[in-house]
C-alpha cells in the first residue's frame, strides 16, 4: 500500500470519526421547556441542549432580555419607555429620543402601517385605552368618545428621525400601543438570541405568538394546533407542521363586547374607531414573528380579497376560519395547505 493511500484512508477514518462524534453529540442533546408569566400571559421557550445546567443558565438569560424588552415596549407600566414617551408627547410639540430597540420597532411599525393600507397603526392608542376601560367595567363608549379619541388617532403624526434617533409628535395627546407587533418582535429577537448561542431547535411560543427555528431532532418540525373559531380551547383537527417560520392566531374569542345585538372585538379598526364586527379567525404564516403579528392584526380588519393580497406581497400564507350554521368554515391562500402536518 503506497503512502498517499495510507494518507488517504486515514483522513476518511479521521473524518467519520469526527462524525460519528457530532451525531452522538446532538443525540444526546435534551428537550427543555421553560414558561414564565411576562405580559400578563405565559411566555414559553423550547429548545435542545445537553444538560440542564446549560439550559437553565439559557433560560435565564431569554426571560432577562424579555424583561428589558417589556420596560421599553409596554403601554401597561407608567415607567416603561414607551409610557414616558407618550407622557412627553403631551407636554411639548419637541423631538424626543428613543433607544434603538425602540426606533426599531417604530421604523417597522411605519413600514407595517403602510403595506396595510392604514389598517395596522401604533398610534391607535387612545381608542385602545378607551375600549379596554369600556371593557372592564362593560359599558359600551359614546359615539362622542370615540369620535373624540379618534382625532388623536394616525400615523401621520408621526415624525420619526433616523438619523438624530427621535420621535415627534405632530399632535398633543398621542399614545402609542405596541400591541399588535411587539410580542412577535420580543420572540423573534429571543429567537435570534438564542440562534447567536449556537442553540438551532426552537420553539417561542409568547400567548399564541409562535416562532420556531430548526425542527426537533429526527422530525420534520413542529407540530403547532390551530384555535377553532370562537374558541379557546379547542383546536382543529389539522395541525400544522413548522420550522423556520412564525405563525400568529387573531380572533375575537378573549376579548370582545357586545352592542346592539353585535360582537365588538378587541381587535379596534383605526379608520372606524370600533371593532371589527365579523367573527373569524385569522391564521398568518410568516418568516418571521414580527410580521406574523401585524399581519394576524391588519388581516383581521381587511376585507378577505386585500387580506390575501398584502399576505401574497408579505411572501406569508393565510388562513380564516368561522363558524357558519353550526360548522367550521376555512377559506386559505393556496400555499397554506403545505404547511397541514
Amino acid at each position: 500500500m503506497t503512502q498517499l493511500v495510507k494518507n488517504l484512508l486515514s483522513r476518511i477514518i479521521s473524518a467519520s470519526f469526527f462524525l460519528m462524534l457530532m451525531i452522538n453529540g446532538a443525540a444526546q442533546h435534551q428537550r427543555f421547556s421553560f414558561t414564565e408569566q411576562k405580559m400578563g400571559a405565559p411566555f414559553t421557550i423550547v429548545f435542545y441542549a445537553p444538560d440542564s445546567i446549560s439550559a437553565n443558565q439559557l433560560a435565564r438569560q431569554c426571560f432577562r432580555l424579555v424583561d428589558s424588552f417589556v420596560l421599553i415596549f409596554s403601554d401597561y407600566i407608567d415607567s416603561s419607555e414607551l409610557s414616558r414617551l407618550s407622557a412627553a408627547a403631551g407636554k411639548d410639540l419637541r423631538p424626543i429620543p428613543v433607544s434603538p430597540a425602540l426606533l426599531e420597532l417604530l421604523l417597522l411599525s411605519k413600514t407595517a402601517f403602510e403595506k396595510s393600507g392604514g389598517t395596522f397603526d401604533i398610534t391607535i392608542g387612545p381608542l385602545s385605552k378607551l375600549w379596554r376601560a369600556a371593557r372592564k367595567t362593560n359599558q359600551f363608549p359614546s359615539n362622542e368618545s370615540v369620535r373624540a379619541a379618534k382625532q388623536l388617532v394616525g400615523f401621520n403624526y408621526l415624525r420619526i428621525d433616523t438619523l438624530h434617533k427621535t420621535v415627534l409628535f405632530l399632535r398633543n395627546g398621542i399614545q402609542l400601543d405596541l400591541g399588535g407587533i411587539a410580542q412577535g418582535y420580543i420572540a423573534q429577537k429571543i429567537m435570534d438570541f438564542l440562534k447567536g448561542q449556537q442553540v438551532t431547535n426552537v420553539l417561542i411560543n409568547v400567548s399564541g405568538d409562535i416562532v420556531t427555528s430548526g425542527p426537533p431532532p429526527g422530525l420534520q418540525g413542529w407540530t403547532v394546533g390551530v384555535n377553532m373559531p370562537e374558541n379557546k380551547e379547542e383546536l382543529l383537527a389539522k395541525k400544522l407542521l413548522l420550522h423556520h417560520k412564525a405563525v400568529t392566531t387573531s380572533g375575537d374569542f378573549y376579548q370582545y363586547m357586545e352592542h346592539g345585538g353585535k360582537k365588538y372585538s378587541h381587535i379596534i379598526d383605526p379608520r372606524t374607531g370600533y371593532g371589527v364586527t365579523f367573527q373569524r379567525n385569522i391564521t398568518v404564516i410568516a418568516n418571521d414573528g414580527i410580521t406574523a403579528d401585524w399581519l394576524a392584526t391588519a388581516c383581521s380588519i381587511l376585507p378577505l380579497k386585500k387580506a390575501k393580497k398584502l399576505v401574497r406581497q408579505m411572501h406569508a400564507a393565510l388562513l380564516v376560519s368561522e363558524i357558519k350554521r353550526g360548522k367550521v368554515v376555512t377559506r386559505a391562500t393556496k400555499n397554506f395547505a403545505e404547511y397541514w402536518k
